[in-house]
């Protein structure tokens, strides 16, 4: 099922997003944990993409066994920087092949050796290129972006930002996911502003519970979060307790939930991070809300 279906029921979902394994040696355990999300019924599954492609296998691997083995929905994460037309051709015939109808279209992370060479001479530079390889293949697939309600960390401003975001969505992105945040005033006025712009296709906001207090600094060089002073005051009280803090974070991300959903932003996608307990939870608080239609 394309993503777009799903997100076209006009009804309160909750999806999840899990990653690969690293090495052969700990693909069980990673398989396990995606099949016992996968268990909850969430309205889709993402899995996220080997860091220079070097695991992009297993990507493939653990989103045909979830749709396989469970009959959900997956969006398999593909990158593009540095690698040949050739190679992500080959990449996008596997997952036509493998019955995976939705690609989460990325540029992916420069690697450090690559930092100072020519970019010029690569196939693809942005994730734009990469939309328009995927809309050019012939195989229909359902594409995805991301975007950053905040602001892209390498874009001068947020105007330049939501410009290379409508170039991405004018060569074809069928929805959006937006990189984590912590404050939803933050994605409510970001979609105000790219519904200006003209961008109209669906955005799904990208939820990441913070279980224990490292997760914070990661979460800040990752994306460049704002922290409200909210989130702060929980690490600052809960942080040092492991338990509590699990319990904290769980609470503040399903907080963030429904107020989305209260505010008529149905389709809501958690970075669960392989960790069943976590999604599991947030699934239960929200056991009567899921579901429901919009208010508005």
């Amino acid at each position: 099922m394309k993503i777009t279906d799903i997100l076209s029921r006009g009804t309160a979902s909750l999806s999840f997003e899990v990653f690969p394994p690293k090495t052969e040696t700990n693909f069980d355990s990673v398989k396990a944990a995606t099949e016992e999300i996968a268990s909850f019924s969430p309205s889709f599954m993402s899995v996220t993409y080997g860091a220079g492609g070097g695991t992009s296998r297993f990507t493939l691997d653990i989103a045909k066994n979830i749709m396989e083995r469970y009959g959900v929905p997956t969006l398999a994460h593909l990158t593009c920087v540095s690698s040949s037309r050739e190679t992500v051709r080959a990449r996008i015939a596997d997952i036509a092949a493998s019955g995976v109808e939705n690609v989460m279209a990325l540029r992916g992370d420069i690697p450090p050796e690559l930092e100072n060479s020519d970019r010029s001479r690569w196939d693809y530079r942005y994730a734009v290129d990469l939309v328009r390889e995927l809309k050019a293949c012939g195989h229909e697939l359902c594409i995805g972006g991301a975007c950053y309600p905040e602001i892209h960390p390498e874009s001068a401003n947020q105007r330049e930002d939501i410009l290379r975001l409508k170039e991405k969505v004018d060569a074809g992105c069928d929805f959006l996911t937006t990189q984590m945040f912590f404050d939803n005033n933050l994605l409510y006025n970001f979609l105000y502003k790219i519904r200006e712009a003209g961008i109209t296709v669906p955005v799904i906001p990208g939820i990441m519970p913070i279980t224990n207090a490292k997760q914070v600094e990661k979460a800040i060089k990752l994306s460049g979060s704002f922290m409200p002073q909210r989130f702060k005051s929980l690490v600052d009280r809960f942080g040092s307790d492991p338990a509590a803090m699990k319990q904290a974070g769980i609470a503040y991300a399903t907080d963030q939930i429904i107020d989305l959903y209260a505010n008529g932003v149905l389709n809501v996608h958690v970075y669960s991070m392989n960790k069943p307990d976590v999604a599991l939870k947030i699934k239960e608080n929200l056991s009567d809300i899921l579901g429901k239609p919009s208010p508005v």
